[in-house]
């Protein structure tokens, strides 16, 4: 089964997890000190937010997969109709590891494919496009120099 994704950026997680909360009738599956996650079954959505944004937005979204195969299909899919897939293998994001694919659509709305391989103690910081003005860098970790990724085609 293939599950939505959204992640939003808030400005207080503390009163975005209680409207969310009432929102969705339950409380988050996972809770972090800047993150909060919740794994809906109806309908079937996983749904995320991250605190201390100075203008909260949607961050992304995306579709979470079960195998490394159906996102394999995506990414095969994608590449069919022109668009440039960035993949990732391993990555640690959101409290989670995973295989993942990002594309932007015609807007500049970043998209993320992912399966996800286990927990993470940590945030992470995976490299997604940026969506502003359809900047063609990715946005590296801090500790990083800024540099273009590397866009597989294949």
């Amino acid at each position: 089964m293939k599950r939505f994704h959204v992640h939003v950026r808030v400005a207080d997680l503390d009163e975005s997890v209680r409207f969310y909360s009432a929102l969705f009738g339950q409380r988050p599956t996972l809770i972090k000190p800047d993150y909060a996650k919740w794994m809906l079954e109806d309908p079937p959505v996983n749904f995320a937010i991250t605190s201390g944004a100075a203008r909260p937005a949607i961050d992304h979204l995306g579709l979470q997969v079960e195998s490394d195969p159906e996102l394999a299909s995506i990414a095969q899919r994608l590449h069919a109709a022109g668009q440039s897939v960035l993949k990732q293998e391993n990555a640690t994001c959101c409290y989670a590891r995973g295989n993942k694919g990002w594309v932007a659509d015609p807007n500049g709305i970043s998209w993320e494919t992912f399966h996800t391989l286990g927990e993470s103690a940590v945030y992470g910081n995976d490299i997604a496009p940026r969506t502003a003005a359809r900047e063609a860098c990715c946005a590296p970790p801090a500790s990083e120099p800024a540099a273009c990724c590397v866009v597989s085609k294949a």
